[in-house]
């Protein structure tokens, strides 16, 4: 597994809630299910990152779920979805929420995460 700092560290570098500001919740609603993809970044923005954004972005070349960033970077879940929301806003990375139909979950979407998850 990953390490906050992309190495296979157990340990993260960090306290999960210091880089939250002890914040658990997104400043918008996130679903655990939903796919996080990088954005382009400038080089110049690439210094500007904290070792966490820089884990994230890393990740998320391919497409990963919410659930997925928390538990490769070994956080929970709560500072995942607070540290992608915040690269949301700074344009770092993209998120693909979930279409419900009706208000029912996409069966497909739902064995795919479920299968991704048993890989782990």
């Amino acid at each position: 597994m990953l390490g906050i700092d992309g190495t296979g560290d157990d340990e993260p570098l960090f306290r999960p809630y210091a880089v939250t500001g002890g914040r658990s919740e997104p400043r918008f609603h996130m679903a655990m299910e939903a796919l996080v993809s990088s954005s382009f970044i400038m080089e110049e923005d690439l210094a500007l990152l904290t070792p966490e954004q820089d884990a994230i972005i890393r990740l998320c070349r391919s497409y990963r779920s919410v659930a997925e960033i928390s538990a490769l970077l070994r956080v929970p879940l709560g500072v995942a979805r607070v540290l992608v929301a915040d690269m949301v806003d700074e344009g770092f990375v993209r998120i693909h929420q979930p279409h419900l139909n009706e208000g029912q979950p996409d069966l497909n979407m739902l064995e795919r995460v479920l299968s991704g998850l048993r890989r782990l």
